[in-house]
Formats: structure tokens, C-alpha cells, sequence
């Protein structure tokens, strides 16, 4: 049997994506997984397609990537649920709408339509917020989805392809042609893509990669109760800490009518049972914005663990020390957003082209530099 042009490890939502991408060129694919399409942070994850202002570089990806998955929407199955709801980024105070203003002009300036919701027609917008926040900045364009429907969309049409779906196998090492399997095979293949999440440092050893991990609590259905994601702009400061633990308001409405409320990050937090006290916190600080949340029942809680890099861009591209290893992993909160920019991108790579935006912000050398200089 013929080496595949292209060994893809993991089919979460971004391995799946680099799978398809690879497909959509005339590649041969194969893909190996561990587990499940589709599972591991991927059917941990939220789902939020947004657009992301804390780097230009951040910025063209989410953005390129908003776009893809709209293009894409009408092909969508409809269990991966898009839908698009909008994000509010809700300000509590005349400070915080000093920077919804900030932050509009960034947007306006690259072409993102916003609008920005003064007090009232904040409450609106959104009933069940509390009563004398600012206001906030209303992104339109940004959209939710249910990401292991997604994932496995992805793979699914990659399938149809051509390309082949290897579950239930774990990759333990990378070779310089290829990969070897927990049970001692060997797949030889022109070019492997370490897609593996918060594992990747495991199969390439210098990867600055590191695990982070998150809760998730999930509602009984209120349907109505949340038109829009809700985040507020305090999220960004809180995704920024390196070292504390940190909660913050974000909170999603499904086509269920459930709600999906977030957000906690910890460092250094390897095992995955739901923290008692984290939930405590998170749904605290949910509270705080939606009084009425306290009232909700909740019917399931769970973790995931992030992939995240110092500074907040994910690793798309080669390896420094084989180039016929490629990356695709360190997206952190935003895998799910930036899957099929970082498919694309991948693809442009492998097929010697430019792409849509620059892909050097992204490229793993930066972090190895780095690495090799501390």
C-alpha cells in the first residue's frame, strides 16, 4: 500500500479541518486518533465563531476563519448547529464603554461590522441582564456552533475524499518519514501534522505548548432566556493570566434552548475532574450579569483541557528541526474559531502558495527561537 501524502495525528476539530483541507487539494490523507473524532477539547470546547481584537495577527485569523465557516454554513449537517447569534461584549461601566469605543474603531477599520448598545438598548437586547450595566459592543457576524458535529462533519467529507479514519490508534512517536503506533506499526507518509492538542509537546519535545484547563456547565432548556454569546469585556484580562486561576462571564445560547455558561482557566491543573469550587466561581461571577442564573437548573458540568502558547497565537506550519513535520496545535480558547483557517493555511503550506493572510505570525520557529534563547 502506498505511503499517504499526509498523516494527520488527532481528529478533534482542528486535525479534521487540516484533514479536509489536505483532502480538498487531491492529497492522499490518513488520520489517526486515540479516542473519537471529534472528542477530547473539541467536545469539551463552546463553540464560539468570533472575531478576536487582542493582536492584528489574532485579529486576520479569527476573522479569515469567521469567514470560512460562514461560507461554509450552508453545507453544514444540522446537528453541527450553526447558528448566528451574535456576541455582545457587555461593559459594566463608562469605563468599559470607553473601550467598547476602542474597540469598535479597530473593528470599522478592518471591515467587521459592529454596533454599540447604549444602556437600553442593551437591556433590549438582552432582558435578563442586570439592570445598570453601560452597555456594549454588538458583533453581528460572529456565529456558535456544536463542535463534535462539526469535527465529524469535517472527517466525514474528508472521507469522501479519499481520505482514511485510523480510531482507536495512538501515534507514540514521530519519525523522520512518518509515524509509529502504540502496537509498534509504522506509517510511512510524505508529511505528518501534529495535531494533537495539548499533547503535541508529547510526540515534539520542545513544542511550548502547555495544557490548560477550563469548566463548562451546561442548563436545563430556557429557551429565549439568551439571544446572543454574552461575554464580558473583562474576558480578555482573564485570558491573559499566565498563573492565577481566573473565571469570567460567558455565556451561550443553544438551539436546544440550553445554556452553555463559562469561562474558568487554571494552569497547571492536570486533573480533569469538575473542581467544586471553580463551578462555584464561574457561576458567581455569571451571576453577577444575569442575577436570574442562580435560578437555572444546571444538568451537567465538565473540563476540557486548552492548548496554549505564551503569546496566544497557535503554532501552523513546519518544524524547524524536520521539515516534514508540520504543527497545528496551540489555538488555546479559540480552536474551534480557527480550524479552518488553520486547515487552509496548512494546505497553502503544503501546496507551496500564499495565502489569504500572511501565515508568518503563526509558524512554530518563533517559539523555538525562543526556546533556544532562554
Amino acid at each position: 500500500m502506498a505511503a499517504p501524502d499526509v498523516v494527520v495525528i488527532g481528529a478533534g476539530i482542528v486535525g479534521a479541518a487540516c484533514a479536509l483541507a489536505c483532502a480538498r487539494e487531491g492529497l492522499s490523507v490518513t488520520v489517526i486518533e486515540a479516542d473519537l473524532a471529534g472528542g477530547g477539547a473539541t467536545a469539551a470546547g463552546m463553540g464560539h465563531l468570533v472575531v478576536m481584537d487582542d493582536s492584528e495577527a489574532q485579529f486576520s485569523l479569527t476573522r479569515y476563519s469567521v469567514e470560512l465557516w460562514r461560507e461554509l454554513s450552508g453545507e453544514l449537517p444540522q446537528n453541527a448547529e450553526y447558528t448566528p447569534y451574535g456576541t455582545i461584549w457587555v461593559a459594566v461601566d463608562g469605563e468599559e464603554m470607553a473601550h467598547v469605543a476602542g474597540k469598535r474603531e479597530f473593528y470599522a477599520a478592518r471591515g467587521v461590522a459592529t454596533e454599540i448598545l447604549d444602556q437600553r438598548a442593551l437591556a433590549e437586547a438582552e432582558p435578563h441582564l442586570r439592570a445598570g450595566l453601560a452597555g456594549g459592543l454588538l458583533v453581528p457576524g460572529d456565529a456558535v456552533v456544536y463542535p463534535p458535529c462539526a469535527a465529524r462533519y469535517f472527517i466525514e467529507t474528508a472521507e469522501r475524499r479519499g481520505t482514511k479514519l485510523q480510531i482507536g490508534r495512538r501515534v507514540v512517536e514521530i519519525l523522520r518519514d512518518g509515524v509509529q503506533l502504540e502496537d509498534s506499526t509504522r506509517i510511512s507518509a510524505g508529511v505528518v501534522v501534529n495535531a494533537a492538542g495539548s499533547w503535541a509537546p508529547k510526540l515534539t519535545p520542545g513544542v511550548d505548548v502547555r495544557p490548560r484547563k477550563g469548566h463548562l456547565v451546561i442548563t436545563d432548556r430556557y429557551p429565549g432566556f439568551v439571544r446572543h454569546q454574552l461575554v464580558e469585556l473583562g474576558y480578555l484580562k482573564s485570558a491573559h493570566s499566565l498563573s492565577a486561576d481566573s473565571v469570567a462571564f460567558n455565556i451561550q445560547p443553544r438551539l436546544t434552548g440550553q445554556l452553555l455558561i463559562g469561562s474558568s482557566r487554571q494552569f497547571g491543573a492536570e486533573d480533569s475532574s469538575v473542581e467544586h469550587s471553580m463551578l462555584v466561581r464561574m457561576v458567581a461571577r455569571a451571576g453577577e450579569f444575569m442575577p436570574e442564573i442562580g435560578g437555572l437548573l444546571a444538568t451537567r458540568a465538565w473540563t476540557g483541557f486548552r492548548a496554549a502558547t505564551p503569546d496566544k497565537l497557535p503554532l501552523i506550519g513546519p518544524w524547524p528541526e524536520n521539515d516534514r513535520l508540520f504543527l497545528a496545535t496551540g489555538h488555546e480558547g479559540l480552536g474551534i474559531t480557527t480550524s479552518l483557517a488553520t486547515g487552509a493555511l496548512l494546505a497553502d503550506q503544503l501546496m507551496g502558495r500564499a495565502s489569504r493572510i500572511p501565515h508568518a505570525p503563526y509558524l512554530p520557529g518563533r517559539t523555538f527561537q525562543h526556546a533556544e534563547q532562554t
